[in-house]
């Protein structure tokens, strides 16, 4: 009897393991699961924005809303500028910071490129001229990137607090160069390319849609998005691992800064001005894009596409609304619902996965 003690007690123990097992697994596929409808949380909020207009137009005005070219062309165009924003602000968010300057050196380059494009067509004829203002511009945009980069790196500056203080200076520069007005631009070709399409697809959303290609695969398939990752998710261990964080920081505000002054300069091509507010009203737009996109403000999670999808999101609510004659102050009020549905999702996706809480 004594030595059938054990046997029965090892079977007992099988079987209780085998019991456990499956549920374990299922526990496992439901975590899954929850996990890839989080990730996906930016296409299904776009998916039901989408069907929620469209059902509207059909019922109020017997017409389709997303089946209508002008109003994708529309869509489009209303995403560029906070998407160029946002693209720059998902490096910075995932590893750990954030930009708060992006605004204003957004309209500091359209200023720039206002001021550079007209002082050079007399000279070097206009497409040299638009070569230039974009060259300049981003090269000035580049400037304030590179203090914010020193002050958080360096001198160990929060970012919310440096690039608050670099959203004072370049809004202060910016109205400066403006003289307190806009700046016309002279220069035709500078307004084809802001106005004028390729086959039914404006220039500026092609333009867009190359530099953005291009982020994503700096940011998913290169050494500098793996370190930018794993400074956002452990910088003790990613200095341990030999990254050179206050370099990398220091290349990631340049990178952000430039990518404002892209959309500074594509702002300036489509409205054929320069105005040193331009950017003002798509800073908030571009945190949001970038939250509603999935990345987690605790820094180490976060993808261009993701940040796409989260543009695309703000720029249906804020299309549609209008077309579909409702007033823009609602648009506000989505924007914000859908920026606290995306946090709450990621908080709680945080603590279904076992990741850190900030109390």
């Amino acid at each position: 009897m004594a030595a059938s003690e054990p046997h029965a007690s090892t079977s007992g123990a099988t079987g209780e393991d085998n019991h456990a097992r499956p549920q374990a697994d299922h526990a496992d596929r439901a975590k899954t699961l929850v996990q890839r409808i989080a990730d996906l949380r930016a296409w299904l909020f776009l998916a039901a924005l989408i069907l929620g207009f469209e059902a509207w137009a059909r019922i109020d005005f017997g017409g389709t809303f997303i089946l209508n070219p002008f109003n994708l062309q529309s869509i489009a165009i209303f995403a560029v500028a906070p998407l160029l924003l946002a693209t720059g602000q998902t490096f910075v968010i995932i590893s750990g910071g954030i930009d708060l300057s992006l605004g204003f050196i957004m309209g500091l380059a359209a200023v720039v490129a206002a001021h550079t494009i007209n002082a050079f067509t007399p000279g070097l004829g206009m497409p040299l001229a638009v070569l230039l203002g974009f060259m300049v511009a981003v090269l000035v945009a580049a400037v304030p990137g590179t203090i914010n980069g020193l002050l958080v790196s360096r001198l160990r500056v929060p970012p919310f607090i440096g690039t608050l203080g670099m959203f004072g200076v370049a809004r202060g520069v910016a109205f400066l160069f403006a003289g307190g007005t806009t700046v016309p631009v002279q220069n035709s070709l500078f307004a084809t390319i802001g106005n004028g399409r390729f086959m039914g697809v404006p220039y500026i959303v092609i333009i867009t849609a190359v530099f953005v290609l291009i982020m994503h695969y700096l940011l998913s398939q290169t050494r500098f998005g793996q370190h930018n990752y794993a400074i956002g998710a452990n910088t003790q261990a990613a200095r341990r691992a030999g990254i050179d964080i206050k370099s990398h920081l220091l290349r990631l505000y340049i990178l952000s800064a430039c990518c404002a002054g892209l959309a500074g300069v594509l702002y300036a091509a489509r409205f054929n001005a320069g105005a040193a507010q331009a950017g003002e009203p798509l800073l908030l737009d571009s945190v949001a894009a970038v939250v509603i996109g999935g990345a987690s403000l605790f820094g180490g999670s976060g993808t261009i596409i993701g940040t796409v999808a989260g543009a695309f999101v703000i720029a249906v609510i804020q299309y549609g609304l209008v077309f579909v004659n409702v007033e823009p102050f609602w648009q506000f009020i989505s924007v914000g619902i859908v920026i606290i549905i995306s946090v709450l999702i990621d908080q709680a996706q945080r603590r279904f996965s076992g990741g850190r809480q900030d109390e």
